[in-house]
């Protein structure tokens, strides 16, 4: 019965992104509308990055392993936004005149290199399947959890990917934002119950810490193994740089789908008070360490406090906010796969044939994540891959937000293509890093390659520093994709 009900709520939140909507029919009404989403629209759009299937379960299973070294999420995302409140009405400015549809149209238009732009685009899409993946991942695994079955697990998974292919494809950026709203309530429901069932059924919270002070005093410092300062530290630098900096591709429709930057700007003075949610995620995880066994996998922490605190009913509607966690966003990361693929990496004219393209690497991208999760991951390497991988990308951002861009589009990319393939060969490697984030160390060679290749250009040729992009020369203009 616990099966059926879940299911269903996942075929209510597709249903919802599709109903009362017209199908789209171009790609730049499918991405970025008009250009005109109001204040509420867009904050939850924005705040879907801040409660996904990584808040739902992976922090738990941090707080239940590091202990308060889980709090790393919320030192950065408030520090994203302390950034982000210069960053992105800047970005949404250069989007609205220069008609940008993905994150590649920037690097293109602001560095005048469409190579560089499809570097981006690659690099973009690839590093963000794992954290898709993630998602899809994370909804099995609530569902599992939640019901004890194997192959409600399979099933939910199958079910929810179909499910948002179909919304997406159909609606957009207008069908996700509509999840979107039911995304945040559902999970600030499924949180409240959460916190309640830890209140009830182990204690209030001081009693709690103060157990865990006389259990465990390390759980309350950045002490433990794997978990220490390096490691909390690192995080918070590396991801703060990387959504600061806004390098995510699936964050920049929102944005450049706003209607104003000042929109933008209310949206993250709020948006960093809203992390604070995340506190309860981590002390379930911190009290679950006075009832589960140790040997507990760090994914399966949320959900076993809650059966071992709450009645059945209670626990399918944690579920069903789970599973909108993770659709909203796996929604939007297809968004952003598809988008790169079809208006910046592949070279097709026809506006019509690139559209119905753009739906295929939808499928496909959403196809191979599904495929990725039917096989056990871990949910925090998994986002930390993809923050890692894409972090490399901010030393470019941070060059072409300037009035002028005074850098060459050569050493840029062969910066960026040296920071993801040090971050690749760390990851795949298994190469020991002593704690320290491999995006992190991944930027010091990036860096290097990106400082010595403007060097040599300036040598080569004095005046070029001269041929670069100009917000003297802003006007409004078609996008500026491969296909522009």
């Amino acid at each position: 019965m616990l099966t059926v009900a879940i299911i269903i709520g996942i075929i209510g939140i597709g249903a919802l992104g599709i109903a009362g909507r017209r199908r789209q029919t171009e790609l730049s009404g499918w991405t970025v509308g008009k250009r005109d989403l109001p204040r509420w629209t867009t904050w939850f759009l924005q705040a879907g990055e801040s409660l996904t299937t990584f808040s739902f379960l992976g922090l738990a299973g941090i707080a239940f392993g590091g202990g308060v070294a889980a709090l790393f999420a919320v030192a950065y995302l408030t520090i994203t936004c302390i950034l982000q409140y210069f960053v992105i009405p800047r970005q949404r400015e250069l989007g609205a005149h220069r008609g940008y549809l993905t994150m590649a149209d920037f690097f293109a238009d602001r560095f005048k290199s469409k190579s560089l732009g499809k570097t981006v685009a690659l690099v973009g899409a690839v590093f963000l399947i794992p954290y898709l993946q993630l998602q899809i991942t994370g909804l099995g695994l609530i569902v599992q959890l939640a019901t004890g079955s194997e192959s409600a697990r399979g099933y939910s998974m199958a079910v929810a990917s179909v499910l948002v292919v179909v919304f997406v494809i159909w609606a957009g950026i207008r069908g996700l934002a509509k999840v979107a709203i039911f995304k945040d309530f559902a999970m600030l429901a499924a949180l409240v119950i959460v916190l309640a069932g830890v209140i009830a059924g182990i204690g209030g919270i001081p009693d709690i810490f103060a157990k865990v002070i006389d259990t465990a005093p390390d759980y309350l410092t950045i002490t433990r193994p794997g978990f220490d300062a390096t490691f909390w530290v690192t995080s918070v630098i590396v991801t703060s740089i990387g959504a600061g900096l806004n390098t995510f591709p699936h964050l920049w429709p929102p944005v450049l789908a706003a209607k104003s930057g000042a929109v933008l700007r209310d949206n993250v003075k709020w948006l960093a008070i809203y992390q604070f949610l995340l506190l309860i995620p981590i002390t379930a995880g911190i009290a679950a360490t006075l009832i589960l066994d140790p040997a507990t996998k760090g994914n399966q922490v949320l959900l076993s406090v809650a059966q071992h605190t709450l009645p059945e009913p209670l626990i399918a509607v944690i579920a069903i906010g789970g599973a909108a966690a993770a659709m909203v966003p796996a929604g939007a990361i297809a968004m952003g796969i598809s988008s790169l693929v079809s208006n910046n990496l592949l070279t097709v004219k026809n506006p019509k044939l690139r559209f119905r393209l753009n739906h295929v690497v939808v499928a496909v991208a959403v196809g191979l994540a599904l495929a990725f999760g039917l096989a056990k991951s871990d949910i925090g390497a998994l986002l930390l891959l993809t923050y890692g991988g894409l972090t490399q990308l901010a030393p470019a951002v941070a060059i072409a937000i300037g009035r002028k861009v005074r850098v060459g589009a050569v050493p840029v990319n062969l910066g960026i293509i040296t920071g993801t393939l040090t971050v690749a060969v760390i990851t795949f490697g298994n190469i020991p890093t002593g704690g320290v984030d491999s995006g992190l160390i991944a930027l010091a060679p990036n860096l290097l390659v990106l400082v010595i290749g403007e060097f040599i250009r300036r040598r080569r040729n004095p005046l070029a520093v001269r041929d670069t992009a100009d917000d003297d020369s802003l006007g409004a203009r078609p996008a500026v994709g491969a296909q522009a």
